[in-house]
């Protein structure tokens, strides 16, 4: 008998009238807010203006989704398109199953038309935003505890999630919480990259490649644990494949990068800095041109001027 276990929520929708509120999806968009949120502040303290981050995210996002749905329908393919399925649940994607492999590869190529429309580097801003994706695919897992699903092998620990659905092949009873595994994980990566990006001034798209190295090492071996239907080559699941070739090209970028372009961007949104100095400029003129007008007396109270020279009226 456990002690101890993770339970599993009832069900992963609630009904607000005839409207559907789903974990699911509540958990990816607090994750985009989140980092959009993040990647704002780290583009204005490189020297960009606020909002670009979320004036490219509107490309990146969408492109994002489907690219992260077109990667799980396309490697999960039997699950709509095999005798007795309906295809049609394909674009039903609020009730689970994007892979992140399509979501960053197709979202880079969303914020790439982005960043060409601005005049912006994409690996300046892919530097910007790294962390948050972290911070928000930590918060995204947690949709997958709404859906019961992506869970590890069978477990005893105190911290083992419990499954009580029984619906599509799930077998009641605990087992590993990848889900919260790979949502620490991610935290964890989050904080690397904001550590290493202020100890070694990570540019040129470094911070978004140790994003991506140190992600690929952690979901390796979650991926390892888990138990659900996956498509394996020599005894190894496709992901983990994905997940060492991704983190090779990640590591081969650092390695290249860092001796090519070494430092950071010092510019990385044409006019943001010049738009800031004018502004100064500006102030300077303007303090200046008050202090000679008190100097010649001509910025004074007239009054003033009158009384002081003793004349009457």
């Amino acid at each position: 008998m456990e002690l101890a276990f993770i339970p599993s929520p009832s069900r992963g929708v609630l009904y607000l009238g005839p409207i559907p509120l789903r974990g699911y999806a509540f958990c990816i968009i607090i994750g985009v807010f989140v980092a959009v949120w993040l990647g704002n502040k780290r583009w204005i303290a490189r020297g960009g203006r606020a909002g670009t981050v979320a004036d490219i995210a509107v490309w990146a996002v969408p492109f994002g989704l489907v690219g992260g749905r077109l990667y799980h329908v396309i490697t999960d393919y039997e699950l709509y398109f095999s005798e007795g399925r309906d295809w049609v649940d394909a674009f039903k994607i609020w009730e689970g199953g994007l892979g992140i492999w399509g979501a960053i590869a197709l979202g880079a190529v969303g914020a790439w038309i982005g960043c060409r429309r601005r005049g912006i580097p994409l690996p300046a801003y892919a530097d910007a935003i790294a962390p948050g994706i972290a911070f928000a695919q930590a918060i995204g897992r947690w949709g997958n505890w709404f859906n019961q699903e992506l869970y590890g092998k069978p477990t005893d620990l105190p911290w083992a999630l419990e499954i009580t659905s029984s619906a599509d092949g799930r077998v009641p009873g605990t087992y590993h919480p990848t889900f919260l595994y790979e949502s620490l994980w991610c935290i964890g990566v989050a904080f690397l990259v904001i550590w290493a990006d202020r100890r070694f001034r990570l540019g040129h798209g470094r911070a978004f490649a140790l994003y991506v190295a140190a992600y690929c090492t952690g979901r390796a071996w979650i991926e390892y644990m888990r138990v659900d239907d996956a498509h394996h080559i020599l005894g190894l699941r496709l992901n983990v494949w994905t997940a060492i070739l991704v983190f090779l090209l990640a590591v081969t970028y650092l390695v290249l990068s860092s001796k090519k372009r070494p430092g950071r961007e010092d510019v990385v949104e044409p006019g943001a800095a010049a738009s800031g100095e004018d502004a100064d400029s500006d102030e300077k003129s303007g303090d200046a041109g008050e202090d000679d007008e008190i100097a010649d007396g001509s910025g004074t109270d007239p009054a003033k001027n009158e009384a002081g020279s003793g004349k009457k009226t």
